[in-house]
């Protein structure tokens, strides 16, 4: 049986170099702040993985998407171990996009700390007087910039992504910043509809572009899962307060009360944080896993 190393390994993702593909594992790993925890939450890399597979399927009529499979018989017998039975997926070679897209619907976090501030989210300006988690007038396009491991991500301007992609596809940076604009927007008003009908509210998300061998824009990475969104349940729901979580805002929220933990969690927050995210596949999906 040929053996295969990670040619790039992310906070949570490995990804494996297949000839003319690649195949993405997603680990148990977690990460908050910018720094891989020093636990592993079990099965979360196969959520993760099935999430993504479920949203790529349901949105592929809006944006291709480079998925191929995830059923390891598609894949080298490698892949056949059980540690990458359910969190690996067969997808398309593509040149990356230099941008995180990311979409706010609601205003939350460090949106919600700029907005205290000065009225704006990244700066665009919010109407006054919006409180803690509201629903915003219309969905926002908060582009950064996709930063190495350890570095923090930096929020731009529209105008200035023009400018990133410029650089990386001179002739094209006008063309691509507003096509995976308008994608992004498409992809977030779609899904968070579709999730509000099974009781969750995305709140905000980022998506991944790249291009494929004949140019076109493709949708990369994950999609929607808890790691790359916020989600809240329906039921409950009501602004000015935070809101409870399915995602590693839980996580979060635990490691800022426990500011001495060093970034090691106990068992019963683990155990929580996977419910959570399993609750969350089943709402959207219907299945279990």
């Amino acid at each position: 049986m040929k053996e295969f190393k990670p040619i790039k390994e992310g906070k949570v993702r490995e990804i494996y170099d297949n000839g003319d593909s690649l195949i993405m594992v997603a680990t148990d790993r977690i990460s908050a702040f910018d720094v891989i925890l020093k636990n592993k939450i079990t099965k979360k890399g196969t959520v993760l993985t099935q999430m993504s597979k479920f949203w790529f399927d349901y949105t592929k009529d809006i944006v291709p998407n480079h998925m191929i499979s995830v059923d390891p018989k598609d894949m080298p017998e490698f892949f056949s171990q059980p540690e990458y039975n359910g969190n690996s997926m067969l997808v398309k070679k593509l040149k990356m996009i230099p941008i995180e897209c990311i979409v706010r619907g609601y205003i939350t976090g460090s949106g919600w700390a700029s907005y205290q501030k000065n009225g704006t989210v990244c700066g665009i300006q919010l109407p006054a007087g919006l409180k803690e988690c509201a629903k915003l007038p219309e969905p926002i396009y908060t582009p950064s910039t996709k930063a190495d491991l350890g570095d923090h991500d930096e929020n731009i301007s529209f105008e200035q992504s023009i400018d990133v992609l410029e650089k990386a596809f001179p002739g094209h940076g006008q063309e691509y910043a507003e096509k995976i604009k308008d994608y992004t927007l498409k992809l977030y008003t779609a899904c968070a509809d579709y999730a509000l009908s099974k009781g969750i509210i995305i709140a905000d998300t980022k998506f991944e572009f790249g291009l494929d061998e004949k140019g076109n824009i493709v949708l990369g990475d994950e999609m929607l899962t808890p790691d790359s969104s916020r989600f809240w349940p329906v039921e409950g729901y009501e602004p000015g307060k935070s809101q409870p979580s399915f995602d590693k805002q839980f996580v979060r929220d635990w490691l800022k009360a426990n500011p001495n933990s060093d970034y090691n969690l106990p068992q019963d927050v683990i155990d929580k944080t996977i419910d959570k995210y399993k609750e969350a596949y089943h709402l959207l999906t219907g299945k279990t896993l």
